[in-house]
C-alpha cells in the first residue's frame, strides 16, 4: 500500500486555529517616575492594549418581514432583486435605517406608503446602506422600503473560517456550462453574515424576520428556498417564478435558495413535507442517503418534548459546497461528498451531519444564539444531537465511540488554543466556529446531563425551547432554566466550563492501606489559562466482593479521599460515569488494566485498557488480549485487535489465521473486513488467494478495494485482464487501489483515465489521487507529461481548497526533473493568495 509523506499532520497545520496577533509595539522601559509628597511613584506610560469585546448588535430597527423578487444572471454571476422591507423602530425613535448589503449597485431606494412611492435619500459605502426616513418614526409604526439592486457576489474580497471557507454569500457552479464534469447550479450560504451579499438586510443573528422569495429562473431548473412554495408560475419566455413563503419569523443568515437540475424525492413526516434533492444521477439514491430523516423527526420532538414546528423540511445537496453542511430554516444543504450511491452507504452513512442540522431546527433556528460569542448555545447542541441520535440508534458504545473522537478533536485544537466556550473577545467572528464551540460544547452538555439526571436535563431543554421560541439568547437564559429545573444555583459549572478557557488535567494516585483507599487529586492544567476546577466525579472500587461506588467533590488543587475498602481492590477507576471533559492520568498495572478490560462496561473504560494492552512490551498479555478482542461484540475493538495481530509471536499469529479469516469473510462491519484481508494477507500471502478473488465483489466499496489492492499484488498479471471492469467506478475505495497497480505495474495508455477520475473525486479523495497521478506521470512520455503538468498546475493554482492545492503542488515535484518545472513552482509558491499555505511551501519545499 503506497502512503505519502505530507498527510494528517499537515492538513493540521494548514487548518489550525488561525489566531492573529496584534501588530501595535509595545515599548521597552517606557516608565516615569513621579515624585509625589508622600511616595514615589512608579506610572507605567506604555499604551494599553484592551481586547475588543463582543457585544450582541444593537436593535435600533426591528426587521419584521422581507419579501426578495429576484433572478440569477448567470452570465455577470449577478443577482437582481427587489427587496421590500417592513421594519419598525425597536424602542426608541428613528429617522434612520441602516442595511448590511455587501457589494451591491443600488438602482433605487423608495418608501411605500399606501398606494405611493417616494424616493429616499441613502449614503453606501459598498458594505451598509444609510437610508434617511422622510420623519422621525415611533416604535408603534411601520416603514416599508422598497430597494431595486444587482448583487455582485463573485467581484467582491471573500474569507473564511475553518468550519466555512468563503463569506462570498452566493455561488454560481459552472456558470456557463463548460465543465462537462459539474452540472450548474446556484445556492447560498448565509452564515455567519454572508447573506447580505445577495439581498439587503439586518444581517445578525440577533435579528427575526418572516419572509417571500419570487424566485425566477429558466423552467429547466428546480428551486429550494425557506418555507413553503405557494406556486409555481410559467412566464411564457423559457422561464418560471417560484414563489417560496415563511410565515414563521427566523434570522436572516439562515435565508436560502438553491437552483439546479435536482431529482426531488418525496417523504412525509406527521404530514409535514419531507424531501431530498439531489443530482438526477443520485436522486435514485436519495431514501438511502436521508430516509433516517422521519425517524430523526420522531426521535428529537419526542426527546425535547417539543414537536419540530417548521412547515416542512427539505435537503439538498450542492455542488463544490464551501462547508460541511448548513441548518438554513427547512432547507439544509449539504456537501457533494454525500452524492454516494447506496454501496458506498455500506462503509458509511450521513446520520450523524443529518442528525446535526436537523437538530438546528430546535437549537440555532427556533431558539438563535444572540451573538457569534454564544455561537455554542447553536453549534454546541447540534453536536451533542449526534450523540443522542447515535445512543438511541445504536446504543451507548456508538455514542461513546462518537463522544471520544469529539474529545480528540478539542484536545488536538487545545494544543494550539484555549479560549472560552463564550466568546466575548476575538479578532474575526469567523474565529469561534472550531472544536471548542462545536466539539467541547456538546461535550459539556453530556456532562451536565450525567450531573443533574436525565429527567431535570431534558425538562431544562423543554422549558428553554418553550420559553425562548422565536428569540435569541445568550448562555445566562440557558443556565437560568436549568437552575429553575434543578433548584440549584449552577453557576460554579457555567462559569467554569462555559465562561473559562482550558480543561481539567488530572493526576490520581491510589494507595491502600489496613482497610482504607486514599485517593489523592492533583489537578495539573494550566493555573493562568484555566480554573481550580469543581468536579462532583464518582469512584467505583472493584474488589471480589463486587463494586461499591463513592461520590466525591474534586474542588482544589490538590485532594485526598479516604475511602473504607475491606480488601485491596483489583481495580480503580476514576469517573465511574466516563463522561468527564478531562485529561486523566492514572497509571494503572497491566493487571489492572486487563481486569478492565473485561470487567467494566463503558465504552472509554475498555477502550482506554485496550488500547493500552494491545501496545504494552508483554507478549503473553497482548496475545490474550488479541484473543479475547477478535471475538469482542463491538465492531471498534474487533478492528484495534485486527490491526496489532502482526505484532505477535510468530507462533501465536500463525494460530490466529483461521480467525482472521473469518473475520475477513463474515464480520458484519466492513470496515473490519477490510483490514482483516490485509491481516491475513500478511499472515499467509497466497494460500488464501481465492478469498481476496471473491472479495473483489464484497458488497462494500472498502473491502473491494482492500482486495485488488492485494489480489493485484499477488497476481498481477491475472488481475491485467480485471482491471478494466474496475475503471467505471468513481468510488475513491476502488480508484486509489486501481491507481496503484498501474503505477506498480507499468500499464501505459491511463493518463485519461486518471483526467476523468480527478475531474469526478471529491476533494478529500483527490489529495490522493493527485499525488498518484504525479507518480504515474514521472513514467510517462515526455509529451505526456507535459500535458500533466498542465493540469496540476490548474489544480495548484486555481482549486478551491488549498489542501487539494498543496497535493497539486507535491505532484508537480515529483516532475522536477523536467524542465522549467522548478521555475513553474517558485512562481505557483509566490502567487499563493493563502498566507499559510506559502508558508508551509516556504518552509517544506
Amino acid at each position: 500500500m503506497r502512503y505519502f509523506v505530507i498527510a494528517a499532520s499537515l492538513v493540521l497545520l494548514i487548518f489550525g486555529c488561525k489566531v492573529k496577533q496584534s501588530n501595535t509595539p509595545i515599548e521597552d522601559n517606557a516608565y516615569a517616575v513621579v515624585d509625589t509628597t508622600d511616595s514615589i511613584e512608579i506610572v507605567d506610560e506604555r499604551p494599553l492594549e484592551y481586547p475588543l469585546y463582543r457585544a450582541s448588535r444593537t436593535r435600533l430597527m426591528d426587521l419584521l418581514h422581507t419579501k426578495l423578487e429576484i433572478s440569477l444572471d448567470w452570465e455577470k454571476q449577478r443577482l437582481n432583486g427587489l427587496a421590500t422591507l417592513k421594519l419598525k423602530p425597536y424602542f426608541n425613535p428613528q429617522d434612520k435605517v441602516i442595511l448590511d448589503a455587501k457589494n451591491f449597485d443600488i438602482h433605487h431606494i423608495k418608501l411605500i406608503k399606501g398606494t405611493g412611492k417616494r424616493d429616499l435619500n441613502y449614503f453606501y459605502d459598498g458594505l451598509q446602506l444609510l437610508i434617511n426616513l422622510d420623519t422621525l418614526y415611533k416604535r408603534d409604526q411601520d416603514i416599508f422600503l422598497e430597494i431595486k439592486y444587482t448583487a455582485k457576489p463573485t467581484e467582491r474580497e471573500t474569507s473564511g473560517s475553518l468550519a466555512i471557507e468563503s463569506d462570498q454569500g452566493l455561488y454560481f457552479i459552472n456558470h456557463d456550462g463548460s465543465d462537462k464534469y459539474k452540472p450548474t447550479q446556484a445556492w447560498t450560504q448565509g452564515e455567519t453574515e454572508a447573506n447580505s451579499c445577495w439581498f439587503p438586510t439586518i444581517d445578525s443573528p440577533n435579528e427575526r424576520t418572516t419572509q417571500e422569495v419570487f424566485l425566477t429562473v429558466h423552467e429547466k431548473y428546480t428551486t429550494l428556498s425557506n418555507g413553503e412554495l405557494v406556486y409555481s408560475k410559467f412566464n411564457g419566455d423559457s422561464t418560471r417564478t417560484d414563489y417560496w413563503k415563511m410565515d414563521l419569523p427566523h434570522a436572516p443568515y439562515l435565508f436560502m435558495i438553491a437552483v439546479g437540475e435536482f431529482g426531488v424525492y418525496e417523504d412525509q413526516w406527521n404530514d409535514i413535507p419531507v424531501s431530498y434533492y439531489m443530482e438526477k444521477d443520485y436522486a435514485k439514491y436519495s431514501k438511502n442517503i436521508f430516509g433516517a430523516t422521519p425517524e430523526m423527526l420522531s426521535f428529537f420532538s419526542d426527546k425535547y418534548g417539543f414537536d419540530y414546528v417548521w412547515p416542512k423540511y427539505a435537503q439538498v445537496v450542492v455542488r463544490d459546497y464551501v462547508s460541511g453542511a448548513m441548518e438554513n430554516t427547512t432547507a439544509s444543504v449539504f456537501y457533494d461528498d454525500m452524492n454516494v450511491d447506496s454501496r458506498e452507504l455500506i462503509d458509511y452513512h450521513f446520520e450523524r451531519i443529518i442528525a446535526h442540522e436537523l437538530a438546528h431546527h430546535w437549537f440555532g433556528d427556533l431558539v438563535t444564539c444572540e451573538s457569534w460569542a454564544n455561537i455554542t448555545l447553536n453549534e454546541g447542541f447540534a453536536n451533542y444531537a449526534e450523540y443522542l441520535w447515535y445512543e438511541y440508534k445504536y446504543g451507548a458504545y456508538e455514542a461513546d465511540k462518537h463522544a471520544l473522537d469529539e474529545f480528540q478533536q478539542y484536545l488536538d485544537e487545545s494544543l494550539e488554543k484555549q479560549v472560552d466556550l463564550i466568546r466575548f473577545y476575538y479578532d474575526d467572528k469567523e474565529d469561534v466556529f472550531d472544536n471548542h464551540s462545536y466539539a467541547k460544547g456538546g461535550l459539556i452538555l453530556n456532562m451536565l446531563r450525567e450531573y443533574i439526571g436525565d429527567e431535570a436535563f431534558f425538562e431544562s431543554l423543554n422549558r428553554y425551547i418553550k420559553k425562548h421560541k422565536f428569540s435569541s439568547v445568550e448562555v445566562h437564559d440557558l443556565r437560568l432554566v436549568f437552575e429553575e429545573v434543578t433548584g440549584e444555583d449552577l453557576n460554579w459549572f457555567f462559569n467554569q466550563w462555559y465562561l473559562a478557557a482550558g480543561h481539567p488535567v488530572l493526576n490520581i494516585e491510589e494507595q491502600f492501606n489496613d482497610s482504607t483507599l486514599t485517593i489523592s487529586v492533583s489537578q495539573l492544567q494550566d493555573l493562568e489559562i484555566a480554573p481550580v476546577y469543581r468536579l462532583p466525579v464518582t469512584i467505583d472500587v472493584y474488589t471480589g466482593g463486587g463494586i461499591e461506588s463513592y461520590y466525591v467533590v474534586v474542588d482544589e488543587i490538590y485532594q485526598s479521599f479516604e475511602l473504607p475498602v475491606r480488601e485491596r481492590p483489583k481495580l480503580v477507576l476514576f469517573d465511574a460515569s466516563q463522561k468527564l471533559l478531562a485529561e486523566i492520568r492514572h497509571k494503572k498495572n497491566l493487571e489492572e488494566y486487563t481486569y478492565q478490560y473485561f470487567n467494566t462496561d463503558k465504552f472509554l473504560s475498555k477502550h482506554d485498557a485496550l488500547d493500552t494492552l494491545l501496545n504494552c512490551n508483554n507478549d503473553s498479555i497482548k496475545n490474550l488480549i488479541v484473543k479475547a478482542a477478535l471475538k469482542d461484540e463491538f465492531w471498534v475493538f474487533r478492528q484495534m485487535a485486527i490491526d496489532k495481530v502482526e505484532d505477535l509471536a510468530e507462533e501465536d499469529k500463525n494460530l490466529l489465521i483461521d480467525e482472521v479469516l473469518s473475520l475477513a469473510t463474515k464480520d458484519e462491519k466492513s470496515l473490519v473486513r477490510a483490514d482483516a484481508l490485509h491481516v491475513l494477507n500478511s499472515l499467509s500471502g497466497g494460500d488464501h488467494i481465492e478469498v481476496y478473488r471473491n472479495a473483489l465483489n464484497d458488497s462494500s466499496y472498502m473491502v473491494a478495494g482492500s482486495a485488488i489492492y492485494i489480489y493485484s499484488s499477488l497476481d498481477p498479471e491475472e488481475f491485467k485482464s480485471l482491471a478494466s471492469q474496475y475503471e467505471t467506478y468513481n468510488n475513491i475505495n476502488i480508484v486509489i487501489p486501481l491507481a496503484s497497480f498501474y503505477i506498480d505495474a507499468a500499464i501505459r495508455g491511463k493518463y485519461s483515465w486518471f483526467i476523468d477520475k480527478m475531474n469526478y473525486a471529491q476533494s478529500d479523495g483527490l489529495w490522493y489521487l493527485l499525488q498518484y497521478f504525479g507518480e504515474y506521470m514521472m513514467h510517462a512520455p515526455e509529451l505526456t507529461q507535459r500535458k500533466g503538468i498542465v493540469i496540476l498546475e490548474d489544480f495548484a493554482r486555481n482549486h478551491d481548497k488549498i489542501y487539494v492545492r498543496l497535493a497539486a503542488y507535491q505532484a508537480l515535484g515529483l516532475l522536477s526533473d523536467l524542465s522549467g518545472v522548478d521555475g513553474l513552482r517558485e512562481d505557483i509558491k509566490n502567487q499563493e493568495p493563502d498566507e499559510y499555505l506559502k508558508q508551509l511551501y516556504q518552509s517544506l519545499f
